[in-house]
């Protein structure tokens, strides 16, 4: 156990060159954005949302208790002590995870449905990165009504003017920016465990919320509220995903020390000292936040959570953009213009199509929900399927990789599949609330994630079973075709029999090169592929030679740069002398099995929206060839 456990550090990425203090600074500002800034709304939700609680010392006691108990369990045993042991050479995330679940499960039962969770989960992922920069800035910029009461038709205004300029600054990268993000962060939790010790200070005996009876106690006076208010208790712990999925920056350790040192503290202390503010004063409840601070602080409180919240917004966008390459590399979204905004790191990416869409949505929802109170009904059902997605993904990895012991493990999965489905099914209750939309935006992301999937294998499966084979076209071209001088490359998806575009360019042009190159780039379930892996040439005679370019999830795909590099396959390949030849198939919807006509209609439609072949492989502009072709699917 072990073993597998040290691994992430290991395979990590640089990690070693900073302190863990630099690194757990970091990691403040980019991982624990999203579960930081939930004070500012859960406990206020919890009393006042969708299913309203008495304002009274047995409820806050209970509620509390909840609140400490979810972020034990859930945080702190599953995530930080168990889900954070499982990464693919250093990466995690839900993609990640389910790439090692494939390298280890090609054939297995379970493989098509590890793939198929998998999915769900990125699909709800995009559902959640657009409802957390909404709910956190609008609860944020809501203080000012704190501070004074005529400010609140601003709210909306400011809102949104935060928002696109927050998605406005993405093409410019967030490198220098986010240098602050951890300094601003720290500061932030120091006033967060501040505010909630001064409280606590005045009103101690809400210290007793910790001990479970009172949740325990809370079930059995009020069954069914007790169980409705889980909706938003887990509200509380939204963000807990991003610990697993940014672990690839910073490494498990100053993550968990991160949360462990300072999240954990200062959450619960604010929690507590919300508690202890509504027991002396009920009418508090409706922002306990900002009525922690006194007047005079206030508005400084509301400037700290607004670029709290940004900071957290900003962590969900680049979440998404991480998560769209990823999704994009393992073929199950159409390639995308996607741009480095940084020379030095390789995760810091742009991807326009995903920033705007993300900044329309958001604007709507934040013109159609107009609070953060009626935000929050729809926040929580895409975060809490998400971690039962995880838990049984883990059940998985723990029983079938990681060779656990199956009646120990089935003991502890089962544990949180009852914890982690009841968050969910209480969820569940906020559909009509405004649930619905989450559950929308990932029901569509679904469909686009699996009709790409499958279409591509079906298109992929088609042109296999027209290819010629490759020895007989050597032969009969060698003999038959006039040598050209220079270098050909032709790019193909399959690794077997002749390109289409090898035949249609014999067919109208009756030349080939003196060099043919069939080149298939292949995404490998590894975030990184090294050099010395990266490529490979079978000598097929003829001088035809058959080349494979691997890359992980996490790498962008460079084809000159790694051309550049091969030595064995005849004298140095150089730019100026080779010819890349693309093909661009036009698909026709048919009725031969494989998907359902409409589904053919969105594959065809995204592919030829796709962004060309030639600048997503990086491609001289100069030196690309296109040859079209039709392909029944």
């Amino acid at each position: 156990m072990s073993n597998t456990a040290d691994q992430a550090e290991s395979h990590g990425h640089g990690h070693g060159e900073d302190s863990l203090g630099k690194l757990m600074l970091g990691a403040l500002g980019v991982v624990f954005g999203d579960i930081g800034t939930s004070p500012l709304y859960a406990l206020r939700e919890t009393f006042a949302g969708h299913h309203p609680l008495p304002v009274d010392a047995p409820h806050v006691f209970g509620i509390i208790s909840l609140v400490f108990w979810t972020m034990m369990l859930v945080v702190t045993l599953k995530y930080v002590g168990f889900v954070l042991r499982a990464d693919n050479r250093g990466e995690g995330g839900t993609i990640a995870l389910q790439a090692l679940l494939m390298r280890h499960g090609h054939g297995r039962r379970w493989a098509p449905w590890v793939v198929g969770l998998g999915i769900l989960a990125t699909s709800l992922f995009f559902g959640e990165s657009i409802i957390t920069p909404a709910i956190s800035v609008l609860s944020a910029v809501e203080g000012l009504t704190i501070v004074e009461a005529r400010m609140q038709p601003l709210v909306i205004p400011l809102a949104i003017g935060i928002i696109v300029g927050l998605f406005l600054i993405q093409a410019y990268g967030t490198a220098r920016v986010g240098a602050l993000f951890g300094p601003i962060t720290l500061l932030y939790f120091l006033t967060l465990a501040v505010l909630g010790a001064l409280s606590v200070a005045d009103n101690p005996q809400i210290l007793h919320a910790l001990s479970p009876h009172h949740a325990i106690n809370f079930f059995r006076a009020d069954g069914v509220l007790a169980f409705l208010a889980l909706s938003s208790v887990v509200l509380a712990v939204t963000g807990a995903e991003a610990l697993y999925a940014d672990m690839g920056h910073f490494g498990r350790n100053p993550i968990r020390l991160g949360w462990l040192w300072v999240v954990m503290p200062a959450l619960m202390l604010n929690y507590l000292g919300q508690g202890a503010l509504l027991i002396a004063d009920p009418s508090a409840i409706r922002n306990p936040f900002f009525l922690l601070a006194p007047d005079e602080l206030r508005l400084p409180l509301v400037i700290l959570a607004t670029c709290a919240t940004v900071i957290a917004s900003q962590a969900v966008i680049s979440g998404a953009f991480s998560i769209t390459r990823q999704a994009v590399q393992l073929g199950y979204l159409p390639r995308l213009r996607i741009l480095h905004t940084s020379a030095r790191t390789e995760g810091q990416i742009y991807i326009p199509f995903i920033n705007w869409t993300l900044l329309v949505l958001v604007i709507l929802l934040v013109l159609g929900f107009e609070t953060s109170s009626n935000l929050a009904g729809a926040y929580g059902i895409s975060v809490t399927a998400t971690m039962l997605i995880t838990t049984c993904m883990m059940a998985v990895l723990a029983m079938h990789v990681w060779k656990w012991n199956r009646w120990l493990t089935a003991a502890a999965i089962g544990a949180y599949l009852v914890i982690d489905g009841a968050y969910f099914i209480a969820n569940l209750t906020k559909i009509p609330d405004g649930g619905w939309f989450p559950l929308l935006v990932g029901l569509v992301a679904f469909t686009m994630l699996t009709t790409w999937a499958r279409g591509r294998w079906l298109m992929n499966q088609r042109l296999t079973e027209s290819a010629m084979p490759m020895e007989i076209f050597i032969k009969s071209a060698t003999r038959a075709a006039t040598r050209v001088p220079g270098t050909a490359v032709f790019m193909t998806s399959t690794p077997q029999g002749v390109p289409h575009a090898l035949l249609h360019n014999l067919k109208h042009n009756k030349v080939l090169h003196d060099r043919i190159l069939i080149l298939t780039v292949l995404i490998d379930e590894v975030p990184f592929v090294d050099l010395e892996d990266r490529i490979e040439v079978v000598d097929l005679g003829g001088n035809f030679y058959r080349m494979l370019l691997r890359y992980g999830f996490m790498q962008q795909p460079d084809v000159p740069a790694a051309l550049k590099l091969v030595e064995n396959c005849g004298p140095q390949i150089r730019m100026m002398d080779t010819s890349f030849f693309l093909a661009r198939q036009t698909l026709l919807p048919s009725e031969r099995p494989g998907m359902a006509i409409w589904r053919e209609k969105l594959f065809a439609w995204m592919l030829r929206n796709a962004e060309s072949a030639m600048e997503f492989f990086k491609l001289p502009t100069n030196r690309v060839v296109e040859l079209g072709s039709q392909v029944e699917i």
